[in-house]
């Protein structure tokens, strides 16, 4: 049983689109609710907005749960500044830097969508020399530059914006010949798109797995809260499926799945991460174990809010994460094998 590649790059392409932020997910959940529905799987919605898919399995009493995240980075309108620019509030762990002169959109309380363009206040080497370099990238160095005729604050009002509305970054999704796929908001969309894969699969097949298996599609994950609650009481093993880091000192490279052995929260469990070591050998997968020293998971969020489970940690390759990312689609196919022989291994580690 094989997960389609070009199904998932498909599928990663369009999540990539709907713009998501923590915290005003409504579009992207719906968006997967009607894949969900296509393909003839049965869920449930929780009252954070998450998503859970159950697949029967022939031992009903204890079950899997795999978990990837919807939600991305954004920001909110801090300011309507009086020159008629906007300073940011970031939602999520990155730096300015990284999003400085990207294209934006803002979504007003009506649902109008007005765009800009996120820059320096003092952008033009032209007017500002060497300065417009060392300028530190913060919250009261930056702005959006809206694409209106606006020139103080009254102005932008009039068009509906107000502090508080969300902003959302072009992805700028592309897809080489050479097969990376590069975009923003890889994490994790890549990975529910490989979970949407892995589904499809099983529903086009019809096999029975060896443990009811439930698919998390959480909504929060970016902001520390989206897989930590509504755990069915059934489940034992925990997989969350989100994206191998790529720096310095680090094993993962954009080709490979990465399994994780420890990030900021402390180690995975053992048993399991040598059970999908073993896996991935036995596929003869490309895997790295790895450490991410500044990472967190909806898995290692569970654990922190008291659930008896066992947790791992895998995803594909990305490399400049939580910035302009990049993988590969050998990532992308490696985690889906990894993930397609981890819900049919008979062998729980608890």
């Amino acid at each position: 049983m094989s997960v389609s590649t070009e199904f998932v790059v498909e599928s990663f392409c369009q999540l990539a689109n709907i713009a998501s932020p923590s915290g005003h997910t409504g579009k992207v959940m719906a968006w997967v609710a009607q894949e969900l529905e296509k393909l003839g799987v049965e869920f449930k919605r929780t009252n954070k907005g998450a998503i859970i898919a159950t697949v029967p399995g022939a031992n009903e009493e204890k079950a899997r749960l795999l978990t990837a995240h919807v939600d991305t980075l954004g920001a909110m309108v801090k300011e309507i500044k009086s020159n008629g620019r906007l300073k940011l509030a970031l939602i999520g762990g990155f730096e300015f830097n990284a999003v400085e002169g990207e294209h934006c959109v803002i979504e007003t309380g009506s649902g109008r969508l007005v765009t800009g363009t996120i820059l320096s206040t003092k952008a033009s080497v032209h007017v500002y020399g060497r300065e417009a370099g060392k300028v530190e990238r913060t919250e009261a160095n930056m702005e959006v530059r809206l694409d209106e005729k606006v020139t103080n604050k009254q102005e932008v009002q009039a068009l509906g914006i107000s502090v508080g509305d969300f902003v959302s970054f072009d992805p700028r999704v592309t897809v080489t010949e050479s097969g990376f796929i590069k975009s923003r908001h890889i994490d994790d969309k890549a990975s529910v798109a490989i979970l949407l894969g892995v589904l499809k699969a099983l529903q086009e097949t019809g096999e029975k797995l060896p443990y009811t298996t439930y698919f998390f599609i959480s909504n929060n994950e970016e902001i520390g809260y989206g897989g930590n609650s509504s755990i069915p009481a059934n489940v034992i093993e925990y997989l969350a499926v989100d994206m191998g880091a790529i720096g310095d000192g680090q094993t993962t490279d954009e080709y490979c799945v990465s399994i994780c052995a420890k990030d900021s929260s402390g180690p995975y469990h053992y048993g399991l991460r040598t059970h999908l070591t073993k896996l991935a050998e036995a596929n003869g997968l490309n895997y790295e174990v790895d450490i991410y020293p500044f990472y967190g998971s909806d898995a290692s969020a569970a654990l922190r809010a008291g659930y008896d489970i066992v947790h791992g940690l895998i995803g594909p390759g990305v490399d400049a994460s939580h910035s302009h990312e990049r993988t590969h689609k050998e990532a992308l196919d490696n985690t889906a094998k990894l993930v397609m022989a981890y819900i049919h291994s008979k062998e729980l580690q608890a």
